[in-house]
């Protein structure tokens, strides 16, 4: 995965912020490299968290895949067909078409690893928007967040092919986030 940022999608109100969403749904955005990783295993691992015969309790919390293009439904159905795993019943969580996506305020980005300010220091020259497109931070919020574990970061950083100073750099934030996981 290269990028992830929160925001606003599927819904018709224009320019939601988190206050007014309307109709839309919080989601966030992943960006990655088909190269690396194909859309259908990203799916997998969205099935592994996700039930699809589980009906969203609201709009503006439900879990939903929203895809890009006819490929992309295809095979969001396919997966959800299989997470389904012969159980009868309907599937009923959504699987719509994307929208426009908006970005959430910039407080909700990388919200976990925000919280930290000893890791935040090292963006303090980042931009808001450098920041929240940052591969590293990206890592590094899902590490505070609990959401990665030691190994999988190394994994990680080695398939990034960073040069050596910045592999150092990356494994040490790494563990100093790991340091400060969500409990």
């Amino acid at each position: 995965m290269i990028r992830t940022r929160v925001g606003y999608t599927g819904g018709s109100q224009p320019d939601p912020t988190y206050h007014q969403l309307g109709d839309h749904t919080e989601s966030f955005q992943l960006d990655y490299d088909p190269a690396r990783i194909s859309y259908e295993t990203l799916l997998e691992w969205f099935w592994k968290e996700a039930d699809p015969a589980e009906r969203p309790r609201n709009r503006q919390y439900m879990a939903a895949v929203f895809y890009a293009d006819e490929t992309q439904k295809r095979l969001a159905f396919e997966t959800a067909k299989r997470a389904m795993g012969g159980r009868s019943g309907p599937m009923v969580l959504p699987i719509l078409r994307l929208g426009e996506f908006y970005r959430a305020e910039d407080y909700h980005q990388k919200y976990y690893l925000r919280r930290y300010t000893d890791l935040m220091r090292e963006f303090s020259g980042y931009g808001e928007r450098e920041f929240e497109d940052s591969t590293v931070a990206m890592w590094l919020n899902a590490c505070v967040g609990g959401y990665l574990k030691r190994e999988e970061l190394e994994a990680e950083v080695e398939r990034l092919g960073l040069p050596e100073a910045e592999r150092q750099r990356m494994l040490s934030l790494g563990k100093a986030a790991l340091a400060h996981r969500r409990r």
